[in-house]
């Protein structure tokens, strides 16, 4: 009966935090909208089998995630909230199935403290409120490490196989290969870890990858018997492209991901400082798994490292060993069994610190734009800035809050650490859903809205809508494509310079609008926070 009562709790407190407002604000470009488009032309196409982009074939993603959305938006619509429910589920599943793994592996006080850390962290709980492919993957991933880590302890051996290769298989069905890459990879250092297999049997790890292999054929396997050989060819093309280069002028240094996962799950982060070389008391059963935590923290953290294509949410498995591994300091910490070191205390302090001042920075940089221009040497970010977004002085309060709140969980933590600890992360949830609900709009207003504006003012008109000069998706979701009966309407200099057959608006940034005014034809619309629009007619 009390784990039934926890377990409503965990769903009843989740569902609150992650489903609320899920609409309120546009989908973002690119992974956003991508998604949501591709379940979008899979209502448009009745096609469910393959995954599209504009009406083509998209090698990109396998199609797991799309037919969540598909039954989400087949529920609520073709919307925003539609779009990101999927993963709002998914935030409740993953503190659900965090608490039990951490209640089987240790006890409960310490799955709580993992389940308050991951809803008190940014980015997982951010994440959560998104509609981008990777907290399912992330979760899938997890529940297959654990039933692996089960496989070598429990008894019910080939249960445990069964799950850890189907939930390895829905991860490969989620988002690819890489699953299977992460797994490898990390099974290997764990041998090297630990010198040898020491308690796995190779029958049961070849039943993992055989179950692994029959689930991702439920639909590659399909795809391959409807549509050959294709679909395969270009996302193995894809995904060594995505490791070999910076994908879309995404790059970015080594330390990226450090820097992503120091900041971007605060307070989690900081108690991975309290770790000291001395080994743990826990029984073989914990430290196990604690090692195949470290294990997929380092293995995810150094493998996208290397990859040449940095996007925050690569590495996002690392929330999980990220989180579990604070989680034991803390429970540790709170039955009084270690000391809170200085340096963590100093981390958290100078830290917390540096987000507060981002979050009153915010609404300063709103209010004082016009000073801030003249500093700011890129056309589109000027443009961007002159977005009707108003801002109050009343509003760095929140910066000045969310500090005091740090300060005072701090000094709480001195007299009584669990105390102190509730109170950083009723803190952090409460900084978290006002960014969310405050700022998120108002950024959203100066990156992109006069875009998705223009794009919704066209929906439902029979013209070609064409981004010039920059990727978007954002054009396709807004305007309601539909399947183009001109082929000709995919080629862009037949939209700039062709026979058209009807009206073709355009869109670019205002940094490569003179190169289009030139074009004949071109009607030039005005611009607007940064964009350019314009319009060309037939004849």
């Amino acid at each position: 009966m009390q784990n039934l009562i926890r377990y409503s709790i965990i769903i009843v407190l989740g569902g609150l935090l992650f489903i609320p407002f899920l609409g309120q604000v546009h989908l973002f470009d690119w992974d956003e909208i991508n998604f949501a488009e591709c379940a979008r032309e899979m209502i448009a196409t009745k096609d469910y089998l393959r995954v599209q982009i504009d009406f083509q074939p998209f090698y990109q993603k396998p199609p797991l995630f799309i037919w969540m959305q598909v039954l989400s938006m087949k529920l609520f619509g073709i919307n925003e909230f539609a779009a990101r429910f999927p993963n709002a589920l998914t935030g409740i599943a993953t503190l659900c199935s965090i608490y039990y793994a951490g209640k089987r592996v240790i006890n409960e006080h310490m799955a709580g403290w993992w389940v308050l850390l991951y809803a008190a962290s940014w980015l997982p709980h951010f994440y959560f409120k998104s509609g981008i492919i990777d907290p399912v993957f992330n979760l899938f991933i997890f529940l297959s490490f654990f039933q692996v880590h089960l496989l070598r302890y429990a008894d019910r051996k080939l249960l445990h196989a069964l799950l850890g290769g189907i939930f390895l298989g829905l991860a490969v069905l989620t988002k690819g290969p890489v699953a299977i890459l992460v797994a490898l990879l990390s099974f290997v250092v764990y041998m090297i870890v630990n010198k040898g297999l020491w308690g796995y049997k190779v029958k049961h790890l070849l039943l993992v990858a055989a179950t692994a292999l029959v689930t991702t054929s439920l639909w590659f396997g399909v795809e391959v018997i409807a549509h050959g050989w294709d679909f395969i060819r270009e996302f193995i093309s894809y995904q060594i492209r995505l490791f070999s280069t910076e994908d879309a002028d995404h790059g970015g240094p080594f330390i990226y991901h450090f820097i992503v996962l120091f900041f971007g799950c605060f307070p989690a982060s900081m108690f991975l400082f309290q770790y000291t070389r001395k080994r743990s008391t826990d029984n073989e059963y914990a430290r196990a798994f604690t090692r195949w935590m470290w294990i997929l923290f380092w293995v995810v953290l150094i493998l996208f490292s290397i990859v040449k294509t940095k996007i925050v949410h690569y590495s996002s498995l690392c929330y999980f060993p990220l989180t579990y591994l604070a989680a034991l300091q803390l429970q540790r910490l709170g039955a009084g069994e270690i000391k809170l070191k200085r340096r963590v205390v100093v981390l958290v302090l100078i830290t917390g610190f540096l987000l507060a001042l981002v979050v009153t920075v915010f609404p300063l940089a709103g209010i004082y734009k016009n000073a801030l221009i003249p500093y700011i040497a890129d056309p589109f970010a000027v443009g961007n800035l002159q977005a009707d977004v108003h801002w109050h002085m009343s509003e760095i309060m929140w910066g000045i809050l969310y500090f005091a709140g740090i300060v005072t969980a701090l000094l709480l933590m001195r007299r009584h650490f669990i105390r102190g600890m509730v109170v950083l992360c009723v803190t952090q949830v409460f900084i978290i859903q006002i960014a969310v609900l405050h700022f998120t709009p108002k950024i959203e207003a100066y990156s992109q809205r006069a875009a998705i504006e223009f794009f919704k003012g066209l929906e439902g008109k029979d013209v070609y809508v064409h981004v010039l000069g920059y990727k978007s998706y954002a054009q396709l979701f807004y305007t309601k494509k539909e399947k183009p009966t001109n082929p000709k309407s995919y080629e862009e200099q037949w939209l700039l310079s062709g026979a058209i057959d009807k009206p073709v608006y355009f869109i670019c940034k205002v940094t490569s609008a003179d190169q289009y005014r030139s074009v004949p034809g071109m009607l030039d619309l005005g611009s607007r926070n940064g964009f350019t629009f314009f319009k060309r007619n037939p004849g």
